[in-house]
């Protein structure tokens, strides 16, 4: 299959589980780097590369990378409802909301019952105020807000407008509970986890994440970074 990436191309990729999206993203630039299609006359042509959303290193799925003129994109990508499934972790929290950081505190679940766990995803359905982790990329007074967490700051950020449209319990054996997500710009599954336990009258952390699908791109489209490279021998 060619490509044109000076052009401009959409790739679907199916981030790896520990690999940041940074490193994603620049295993794919390198990979396109040296594509005959960049080259004109024995010189190179840089093409940009650019992805319409992050996913924390611990999460897997769909990433949209657009090279080249198709970069101007990426905002409207950005807008594109999201699906996740995942694993909530029930009775226990961490700092970071998922299980990047040790347990900081437990919580009792024997109250917990599947009527109940159903019943709180029911809550969480329609456009709502959710605060995001202090272990996030936002910026606050010019830094990252993952900055600041690291350094001893306890400051919550500030409530955003998000919305769920769907909440799916898929699997329950407890502490674990499995879901499906369809939800808007801006919202994080990690804060999800935390407001799923306080609902449940506990505690809760992300145990596990994966994107399904941005908008109608799919993850069963998409290809890891080091396939990509293989494939098209451009590693």
């Amino acid at each position: 299959m060619a490509y044109d990436f000076y052009i401009g191309e959409i790739l679907l990729i199916d981030k790896p589980y520990t690999w940041s999206s940074f490193q994603a993203v620049n295993k794919i630039k390198h990979a396109i780097k040296h594509h005959p299609s960049l080259i004109q006359e024995g010189q190179k042509i840089k093409a940009k590369v650019g992805h319409a959303g992050t996913l924390d290193p611990l999460a897997t799925g769909l990433l949209i990378l657009a090279t080249g003129k198709k970069t101007k994109s990426l905002n409207e990508l950005m807008g594109l409802e999201k699906e996740y499934t995942g694993v909530f972790f029930i009775g226990a929290t961490t700092p970071c909301f998922d299980k990047e950081k040790d347990v900081d505190k437990t919580y009792p679940t024997e109250h917990i019952t599947p009527e109940l766990i159903h019943a709180a995803a029911k809550q969480f359905i329609g456009k709502q105020k959710q605060v995001p982790p202090l272990f996030s990329a936002i910026l606050v007074d010019g830094k990252r807000a993952y900055e600041l967490a690291r350094e001893g700051s306890d400051m919550e950020l500030k409530a955003r407008e998000i919305e769920i449209k769907e909440f799916e319990i898929t699997g329950i054996r407890l502490p674990e509970v499995e879901f499906r997500v369809v939800c808007s710009k801006g919202t994080y599954i990690r804060s999800l986890a935390r407001d799923f336990g306080l609902v449940l009258n506990s505690g809760a952390h992300l145990q596990a994440l994966r994107r399904t699908r941005i908008g109608t791109f799919s993850v069963s489209d998409a290809i890891e970074p080091n396939a990509f490279a293989e494939a098209f021998k451009l590693a």
